[in-house]
Formats: C-alpha cells, structure tokens, sequence
C-alpha cells in the first residue's frame, strides 16, 4: 500500500483558516458581511466539535476588538491588524495583503513547526495568503471561493459596477496552485472547471448547511408580533445586504406591479439587511424607489437582525425572495425553508439545488418585473399551495446541516492530506504534540477537566476574554 493510502484516513489536529476581509463574527447583512461569514464560523465550531481545532484570522476592523477571541470551544479568531481600522473597501484590501501575511507567517513561527495541518482559505483575497502559507509551512491548501468574478461579471445588474481584472487573475491564481478546492454544488465546480481551467478530480463539492436548530418552523402570529407586523398581511420578506447584486429593487418593482393591478391587496414587502458594496454609493436607493413606486406604506425595512430574531422574520413571512444575479449557494433559502417558509428565487448559481423548483418554491427564469410580478401572485394567491410547499420546505432543508458540511470537509481535509508529498508535511500529523488538547479527549475528563483543559488551553494560545 502506498503513502498516500495510508494516509486516506487522516484527520488535521488544527487548521488555520484565512478570512481576510470579513469576520465571522461580523453581524451578516452589515458591510462585507453576508453567507460567508455564516459559513466560517459554523463549519469552525462544527470541526472543533470533532476533535479539531480552527484557528481563523481575518482583518481587525475595529480598535475595540481584542488581538484574541474565542468563539466557541475550540475555535480561536485572531483579528490582525493590517491598514486602518476604517474606510477600506474590500476591493482596497491587495494593498493590505503584505501586512496581513506577515503577521499569518509570525503567528505560526511562535509554535514548534507543524503548528497547522492545513490551510483553508475562504474568498480570492485569503487565497493569495495561503498560497504563501501553503509554501512556508509545507502543508495543502484548501480553497473555497464563495463567488467568482467571471461569474458575477456575466450577469452584472443594471448599473452596477463590474469586479476588476486584478480580480480575476488573482482567482485564476490561488485556483492553480490549491491542492484542494471545495465548491458548493455541482454547478460551482463546472464553472470553476470551464471559465478558470481547474482540475475536476481536485474539486469536491460540498453543500453548505443551515442551523437547523434554531431555524425551525414556529409560530407565525407569535413571530408577527414580535416584529411589529400585521396578522392580516401576506408578507414577502427580503433578507441580505441591500446592493444591485442581491436585488432587493427586483423585489419591489413585482410588489409594485402586483398592487397596481389590485390595490386591494393586503400585500407587505419586508427588506431586512444594510446597503453595502456599491449599495453604499446610494444607502436610500430602495427607500426612494418604494416612493417612487407609490407604494411606501406597504414596504417595512429592518436593520440586519441576529439569528435569534432572523429565525422571527423567517417565521414571519408567507414566502421569502430571492432575487439576487448571482449566489453560489443561497443560505437564505435554506434557514427560510428550515423555518417553514417557501422560497421564490432568481434561478442562478446554486439557488437551483437550494431550492426545489414546483415543491418548495419558484424559480424565476431572469429578473423582468412582469416575471417576478406573476411568481409572486401565482403563490400569495395559492395558499393551499403554499402550505404544501411549507412542509415539503421543511423536510427539503433538514439535507443541508453544518453537521454534513463539517464531514464533506473533513474529507476534503483527508484527501488533501493523503495527496500531499509524504516529504513536504510540515509535521504536525506525524509529531502531534501531548499538549495539543483534544476536545473529544478532554470530554472523558469531566466538567472539572474540561474546564481545566480549557484553561491552560486558553493561556497557551494567548485568549483575551
């Protein structure tokens, strides 16, 4: 049996994950936070559930951040600083990528070699750092680009500004030299496969995932209170960053068309998320086209809510939309499907494997408001329909777990591992060292253990709390 079958099997001890230019504790739905950041820091815990330790770094954006912070047991951010703490736009962040590598690189030189096992890096940006770190410590890169520039630049909407060349050669990049690349479905490793020339049988395709929880059907006049919404209402709710390539205008301009033809309706659009990206150049964009659209008092907006309340707004709605130009996946279709509530979705990028076309929603062909208008009735006006929809929503998100997500990567990590040059690792899978705790391990010790564990844990990898 030859070194690369003995190794199949193995499973990192801890990974480093990159995440330059947002947080995984960013509250999603504000600036450059969005699915991504659901995605690292759930996967992370979930890992660390399963005995490996996830050390994340991303960019400080703030003064008041500590260098250090647990987010959960196992699972270490370091928040680096690189550039000012406000005022980058990601796309001002290549010229931070020097700073930010530099202090990737000292971390790893305080610990004996073989600090790390892996490198996972998330979004272009991270990759051009991993590169680097793969190099130095000798260990695979792992690589997920959340979206694509040649993808997003196909289908730009209306006005809105196209991702840069640099982009896409620095994909190009990182996609060549990753050992290993995780897409989200089937449709993202084509893409990968047939605009940047990526090796299929270096490409695995592993589905997010959705905390199924905490999105879980509840009471909707329970929620609808909460939130300050009518009982009475069909409410079509909106949820994400409030920008051109998730649009939201899209949304508005069907209810728009809907209440024109029957202004009786008792029709309520629900936007919940903040401008960002080229969003932020007009913040009220949305505001002013409800306005211009006459229709103002049937639009609510909602700042981004945490998971507590989003699950509320899940709850709340009737149906959920949508609409964006491009997602690689949709983890908003998935947490409202969770939560009970059938989707009407652009049919692009991954939306159609999150969404079950004529079972647990409605995909859209393109994004003209007579389309989107005639979705949107065919659905509020079939609310038999729609209920059925609502159960068949529900048994359809319970595919998608963080829990599959965590063991789709580790297989991922296994077969990155296994097709690494025996030579080339840096020594962590062979020389683990006694004091590396173990979370499974420190589960037999009981409360009393794992909390001192936890401690000298803590101490050991440098924890402000």
């Amino acid at each position: 049996m030859d070194g690369v079958s003995q190794r199949a099997d193995l499973r990192p001890n801890r990974i480093a994950v990159l995440s330059v230019h947002t947080s995984p504790l960013a509250q999603p739905g504000t600036g450059d936070a969005g699915g991504m950041n659901v995605y690292v820091l759930q996967t992370a815990l979930q890992l660390a559930r399963r005995g490996t330790e996830v050390e994340i770094f991303t960019r400080a954006t703030s003064s008041n951040v500590p260098p250090v912070q647990e987010a959960g047991p196992g699972v270490l951010v370091r928040n680096v600083v690189a550039g000012p703490f406000e005022g980058l736009d990601k796309h001002d962040l290549p010229t931070q990528l020097c700073p930010f590598t530099a202090e990737v690189l000292r971390q790893e030189a305080r610990h004996q070699p073989g600090h790390y096992d892996l490198v996972h890096s998330h979004y272009w940006l991270s990759g051009q750092v991993g590169w680097l770190a793969r190099d130095r410590w000798r260990v695979p890169l792992i690589h997920t680009a959340h979206t694509l520039a040649a993808v997003k630049n196909a289908a730009l909407a209306d006005g809105d500004c196209p991702e840069p060349v640099t982009r896409e050669i620095g994909e190009k990049q990182v996609i060549a030299e990753a050992d290993r690349m995780v897409a989200n479905t089937a449709e993202e490793a084509r893409q990968l496969v047939e605009l940047y020339g990526a090796d299929a049988e270096r490409i695995d395709v592993v589905p997010p995932g959705a905390d199924l929880a905490r999105y879980r059907p509840g009471d909707k006049a329970a929620a609808r209170a909460e939130l300050g919404l009518a009982a009475h209402e069909r409410i079509v709710a909106f949820v994400g960053r409030i920008q051109p390539l998730k649009a939201p205008d899209v949304l508005v301009r069907a209810a728009a068309e809907l209440l024109r033809t029957d202004p009786d309706r008792n029709l309520r659009v629900l936007i919940v998320g903040g401008a960002s990206g080229t969003g932020l150049k007009r913040p009220d964009a949305l505001i002013e086209l409800a306005s211009e659209l006459g229709i103002t008092d049937r639009v609510t907006f909602l700042p981004p809510q945490p998971p507590d309340r989003l699950v509320r707004v899940y709850r709340a709605a009737d149906l959920v939309a949508v609409p964006s130009y491009n997602e690689s996946f949709g983890l908003v279709a998935i947490e409202a499907q969770a939560s009970g509530t059938p989707v009407l979705a652009a049919d692009v990028g991954g939306l159609g494997t999150a969404v079950r076309h004529g079972e647990t929603g409605l995909l859209v062909a393109g994004h003209g408001t007579p389309d989107w208008a005639a979705a949107l009735g065919t659905l509020l006006d079939a609310p038999a329909r729609l209920a059925e929809m609502s159960d068949r929503a529900v048994a359809h998100a319970a595919n998608f777990s963080w829990e599959h997500t965590a063991d789709g990567l580790l297989a991922s990590y296994a077969a990155a591992l296994a097709g690494f040059p025996e030579t080339e690792l840096g020594g962590g899978l062979r020389a683990a060292s006694a004091e590396r705790t173990n979370l499974s391990g420190a589960a037999l010790l009981g409360e009393g253990g794992q909390a001192r564990s936890r401690a000298l844990w803590r101490r050991r990898m440098g924890v402000h709390r």
